[in-house]
């Protein structure tokens, strides 16, 4: 009987992920194709000709105003309440924040910062090039227009482009630029059209942008994402800088870490006091012998011949000095009359 629990789906996609826990080999860096030249040089003159038709109020403005006066969000109110919550997609604050957390950790497992820097390389550029024309432009929202049938241009809005537009397109489509294999390519760039498709048309049906604004959000975006393989020399010099400066940290704070002095070593040849080991039998108390009163007690350092202990024990009555009071009746040692009768019994 088997008893080998049944995998899941998850459990199947965090094993596939365990098995590159460092950057695969086989992740190439995009260039500048001919085919990818080509795509931008049509993009760049689609966005030119939505704002040549904008600015001389052609047949384009006048289908903005025609899909006003349609007011989609009245015609089916249903759809309103998930459409509210269907545009946070574009917004730049809660999409980079998802998209970042995602790309960070992919660039924790394979080693890499390349993610994370062509990330915010990504948003630099929408900054830069779709601020720029919105506050260039000037054009007034639907919500805000002044005359029936004219451009709306120069008026201080900031509608033209669309930002949500061109958010989504960007953080969406950064996914697919980054993607390691060609089919995840392919998924993740018809997921990103898809999305970011969806939430132009809700601005429209919303009632926050003409449609006009949206198609030139779709090309700024689209003209960011296929212009990053000319920033890619610059993108991999900042990453080399940003490891460098990291190993230079390290390096200088392992200088200031005190390292604790090694402990002073006894020198060569210094005398070193042993103290002799006594035995079992020596632990006993000796024995008081009872002497006469002519007779001095001596120590039992002299009861043993030629042993000695490293200190002579001082009797009681001992000066401090540790010399023993004069004998007047001692005699010298090894003289004939040291062998003299005991007195008392």
């Amino acid at each position: 009987m088997r008893t080998e629990r049944t995998l899941t789906r998850l459990d199947r996609v965090f094993a596939r992920l365990d098995r590159e826990p460092q950057r695969p080999a086989h992740i190439d860096t995009p260039r500048m194709s001919r085919h990818r030249f080509v795509l931008f040089s049509a993009t760049l003159a689609f966005y030119l000709s939505i704002v040549w038709a904008v600015i001389t109020t052609s047949w384009l403005v006048r289908l903005d105003w025609q899909v006003m006066f349609f007011r989609p969000y009245q015609q089916w109110p249903q759809i309103h309440a998930f459409l509210d919550y269907y545009v946070v997609l574009g917004q730049r604050g809660p999409t980079a924040v998802m998209v970042a957390a995602w790309l960070g950790w992919r660039s924790w497992r394979q080693h890499t910062l390349r993610p994370l820097l062509t990330l915010a390389t990504s948003l630099l550029l929408l900054n830069v090039t779709v601020g720029a024309a919105k506050i260039g432009m000037g054009r007034l929202g639907p919500h805000y227009a002044t005359v029936i049938g004219s451009n709306e241009m120069g008026l201080g809005g900031d509608i033209f482009p669309s930002g949500h537009t061109a958010n989504a397109v960007v953080t969406w489509g950064i996914l697919a630029y980054l993607a390691s294999t060609p089919r995840a390519r392919r998924w993740l760039s018809a997921l990103s059209a898809v999305t970011a498709l969806g939430v132009g048309l809700t601005t429209v049906y919303l009632g926050t942008h003409w449609l006009s604004d949206v198609l030139l959000g779709w090309a700024a975006g689209l003209l960011i994402l296929l212009a990053l393989p000319w920033f890619e020399p610059l993108i991999a010099r900042v990453e080399v800088t940003l490891f460098d400066l990291r190993d230079r940290w390290r390096a200088r704070r392992g200088r200031r870490t005190p390292v604790p002095a090694p402990a002073p070593a006894a020198p060569v040849g210094a005398p070193v006091v042993l103290t002799p080991r006594a035995s079992a039998s020596d632990e006993k108390p000796a024995a008081r012998e009872t002497v006469g009163a002519g007779r001095t007690s001596r120590t039992s350092g002299h009861l043993t011949p030629g042993r000695y202990t490293n200190r002579p024990e001082r009797t009681p009555g001992t000066p401090a000095g540790g010399r023993r009071p004069p004998h007047p009746d001692r005699v010298p040692r090894g003289t004939a009359s040291a062998a003299r009768p005991l007195t008392g019994s």
